[in-house]
């Protein structure tokens, strides 16, 4: 029997050998043979498997999503034009954030309670962008 042994693999890969068990219960990685001491021995193809695994999920893929995928063996153009949008709206919330944290140190916020009654105070208090004034 020829394949890589567990750690062989999590090595290859970089990731941990509780990963490769973890891949195999989700569905993620084919279960691997074993020899008779009941060692598991994967094919190498499993090494490329795991980087594809951990390369979408960096891209912002979850688990379930990357299943999918490697389920479907296509699809991806769909699926990152989707994830795109996602980032891309992330990234507009974030860069929202990012003004009102930038116009509150410039407006001298100190104390949340004490800004919020002040009318030029940044802050949004309330979902809508604006405060509900009394």
């Amino acid at each position: 029997m020829t394949g890589l042994r567990s750690g062989e693999v999590a090595r290859a890969a970089g990731v941990n050998p509780e990963t490769l068990r973890y891949y195999e219960r989700r569905g993620l990685l084919a279960e691997p043979e074993r020899t008779l001491g009941g060692h598991r021995v994967y094919r190498p193809e499993a090494v490329t498997v795991l980087r594809v695994i951990k390369a979408a999920q960096r891209l912002g893929f979850t688990l379930d999503e990357v299943a999918e995928l490697l389920e479907l063996h296509t699809g991806l153009a769909d699926r990152a034009t989707a994830k795109l949008a996602e980032v891309e709206a992330r990234i507009a919330d974030l860069s929202i954030v990012r003004d009102s944290l930038r116009a509150a140190l410039d407006a001298g916020c100190d104390d949340l309670v004490e800004c919020a009654d002040r009318p030029e105070c940044p802050v949004p208090f309330s979902s809508g962008g604006t405060r509900a004034r009394p």
